[in-house]
């Protein structure tokens, strides 16, 4: 029997010799395949690096989230506040302390401005306690780059708020908590910040007012026989 054609391509693919494939049909996609065969690699390269980059990236984005929270936020906090005893029908003044973070400021409660949001208290007392005055503190006036030619009344720092609370004459003896909410603006020198409601509350214990005391008008010194 006459030898058959050779193939050069049977050991490189695995075909078994002594059959045709279709690179011995198609000649020209054998050399196509010799010569793509070391792209497929610099690509797969290629895709390699490319995932590599994306975490890269991902990673520097997250470092730099990270430390932009790490920064102080246009926003205002509240000390804790003592119990606050009060007897019943009397009025008990409670100081709120607040502390705007560093490098910010907020309107005060009566801004220059009527498109400016003032800084507010608001509460949700409980049955038989009223809420008496507020005393806001007065305004800083300052002038900010992003307005040169204006003065503003804000708030910056350390601020108090005066809050007079009122138990009835009807209020059941005992701890009561009031809730309440502290609406503000914060802004910086360049910007002003979407308002923000920082959630307020402290104890009231409220007592049995003291009994009066009834003179005796035998025993009262401006009593003359």
């Amino acid at each position: 029997m006459g030898a058959k054609p050779s193939d050069s391509m049977s050991e490189t693919f695995g075909r078994p010799s002594g059959t045709y494939s279709i690179f011995s049909l198609f000649p020209a996609l054998e050399r196509w395949a010799i010569v793509a065969s070391p792209l497929r690699g610099a690509f797969a390269k290629l895709r390699f690096r490319r995932q590599i980059f994306v975490v890269c990236l991902a990673a520097v984005l997250c470092a730099v989230s990270v430390v932009a929270q790490v920064g102080p936020s246009p926003s205002v906090t509240m000390a804790p506040v003592p119990l606050t005893t009060t007897p019943r029908a009397a009025q008990t003044t409670v100081d709120l302390n607040f502390r705007v973070n560093p490098g910010f400021h907020i309107n005060s409660n009566a801004p220059k401005s009527e498109f400016l949001i003032p800084t507010s208290l608001r509460f949700d007392l409980p049955t038989d306690i009223i809420l008496g005055k507020i005393g806001y503190p007065a305004g800083e006036d300052l002038s900010f780059p992003f307005s040169p030619d204006e003065k503003l009344s804000v708030y910056s720092g350390d601020f108090t708020i005066g809050l007079a609370v009122h138990p009835l004459a009807s209020v059941v003896p005992g701890k009561y908590v009031m809730h309440g909410v502290l609406r503000y603006q914060a802004c910086d020198n360049a910007a002003c910040y979407p308002p923000k409601n920082l959630p307020v509350s402290f104890e009231v214990k409220v007592v049995k007012q003291p009994a009066a005391h009834h003179a005796n008008p035998a025993q009262s010194p401006h009593v003359h026989n």
